[in-house]
């Protein structure tokens, strides 16, 4: 089967990168420099509700297409509200806001991606926008061979739009490209269409007490522990 696959797209919030605890981690530090007492984790668990309600809105036509930054700034109001928090002045609550863009990879996601791109295309297939992807990925050393953000598609996953739209814009079949993700629906909705699929659990991605995801829901092309793994069972 490898020698039909030619690239792979991967999920990235919760499949690369370790959102939660980057966010944790990253306002917390920087809360306590300024000065600013929050509960950065139950913040940014209540910031990570409005995700899906917020890419629901687009994809039904409610709000026009808009960007994952936009939405997440619009998130972000309504949680500080939510929380009794005081408004930051607009240069810090941006610095919060563009926390999506500073997040770090798990230990295994920059060794696990160089070495896929030395046989396989490689790039996020995310509802994350560009800039968002671009600075990511300068941050935590992830080796994209390009960037297939939901806003070239003006589409959110599970759209068809977007997984179609990696296959075009590669001149692939879609049996010749492989969604990577550690969500089933994502694979799901990926298989769907033709195209292979390879999940990787993480766990923790939404804290210690998580319930869903933790482990495949369907005979998924591939099954790893990790982007080693999985680039290891790919002759990596």
């Amino acid at each position: 089967m490898t020698e039909k696959i030619k690239a792979i797209v991967f999920d990235t919030f919760g499949t690369v990168v370790d959102w939660r605890g980057s966010i944790i981690s990253d306002l917390s530090a920087w809360g306590t420099l300024q000065g600013i007492e929050v509960d950065w984790a139950e913040l940014v668990d209540r910031w990570r509700d409005r995700y899906n309600p917020q890419k629901a809105r687009v994809r039904s036509g409610e709000l026009p297409w808009t960007n994952l930054d936009e939405l997440h700034l619009e998130a972000l109001y309504a949680v500080f509200d939510e929380m009794g928090i005081p408004l930051l002045d607009e240069t810090r609550l941006l610095h919060v806001n563009r926390v999506w863009h500073r997040l770090s990879g798990w230990p295994d996601a920059s060794a696990g991606l160089h070495r896929l791109k030395r046989k396989f295309i490689i790039g996020p297939l995310s509802n994350a926008n560009v800039a968002i992807l671009v600075n990511m990925a300068k941050h935590a050393d992830l080796p994209w061979d390009n960037v297939f953000s939901c806003e070239l598609f003006r589409h959110y996953k599970p759209d068809p739009e977007t997984y179609l739209g990696v296959c075009k814009m590669l001149y692939l079949k879609p049996e010749a490209v492989m969604m990577c993700a550690a969500h089933n629906y994502d694979l799901a909705a990926a298989r769907s269409l033709g195209l292979k699929t390879a999940f990787i659990p993480r766990p923790t991605e939404y804290g210690p007490g998580q319930t869903t995801d933790l482990k495949a829901e369907q005979n998924w092309d591939y099954v790893a522990e990790d982007l080693n793994h999985l680039a290891a069972q790919l002759g990596c």
